[in-house]
């Protein structure tokens, strides 16, 4: 249920009922998204059909269907008011990066760990960074994460900063995979 259905729906019951009951608590439960450095939460959902979907992968293989999935969550999280701007510039620059730094995550697992290998489902929208992780989809666990945040440099416009983090060092280092110039006025929301 959108959230500013249940919103709606609470006011009203409150206020029709001058107070006197309580609305029902499943419409009082918020849905908050998860933050960008929390773990991944897709693997409870999708930890058996990763794994049997992809019980025979290849190098190649998993490569391939990853940058897939990473186009997808990131035209996902561009939304169309900046996917049309930034798109093009996006598969000629840092998707190229992104694909390199599978392809050197594949190369730490024998391939039949591969399989456990997952990508998450939900990019954040508003201001957040994250456009997805790379989990363990058997642990949960976040090996990787894909993130893009804007920068404004004084006098100089928005730009859109790729980057990633990896488990090795707790998610701490950002490792920059490009920029991105959007323009002087502020950019809208992610997933907008």
């Amino acid at each position: 249920m959108p959230i500013w259905l249940r919103k709606t729906l609470v006011a009203a019951i409150t206020v029709c009922t001058f107070g006197l009951v309580t609305p029902p608590a499943s419409l009082l439960a918020a849905e908050e998204p998860p933050a960008d450095d929390a773990p991944s939460s897709d693997w409870q959902h999708n930890a058996a059909s990763s794994a049997a979907e992809a019980a025979s992968l290849t190098r190649t293989q998993f490569v391939e269907q990853t940058v897939e999935k990473a186009m997808a969550r990131s035209h996902e999280k561009f939304g169309r008011k900046i996917a049309p701007v930034i798109e093009d510039e996006f598969r000629a620059v840092i998707l190229p990066r992104i694909e390199e730094v599978i392809a050197e995550l594949a190369g730490r697992y024998p391939e039949e760990e591969l399989r456990y290998l997952a990508v998450s489902e939900n990019p954040s929208g508003g201001q957040g960074e994250r456009i997805f992780h790379i989990y363990r989809a058997d642990t949960g666990e976040d090996v990787i994460r894909f993130h893009v945040r804007r920068e404004h440099p004084p006098q100089d416009g928005y730009w859109f900063q790729f980057h990633y983090h990896t488990r090795d060092d707790g998610f701490q280092a950002h490792y920059e995979l490009g920029k991105i110039y959007w323009s002087k006025n502020t950019p809208p929301n992610w997933r907008t």
